[in-house]
């Protein structure tokens, strides 16, 4: 409990409060730091998510356009009922 006697106010040069006040620096630095990095991951997986989805359904478009049967075989399919 040095902090609260009037001794170590008196006596103190400030040299503990600069090394504290460069240590909350730090430590907010770093937390912006996540909090840029966290972002940057989250939109890229969205970003990367979006794009897999669109493309896969540019991909099943193009597969069900692919199975759509021809007229030949609708022709014949009709025919005989």
């Amino acid at each position: 409990l040095r902090c609260c006697t009037a001794a170590s106010v008196v006596t103190d040069g400030g040299g503990e409060a600069a090394e504290e006040r460069s240590l909350y620096i730090m430590r907010v630095v770093q937390i912006a730091v996540m909090c840029v990095l966290a972002l940057t991951v989250v939109f890229g997986i969205f970003f990367l998510g979006c794009n897999l989805l669109i493309k896969s359904e540019g991909m099943i478009n193009f597969l069900v356009k692919d199975r759509r049967p021809s007229k030949e075989v609708e022709a014949v399919v009709v025919g005989p009922y």
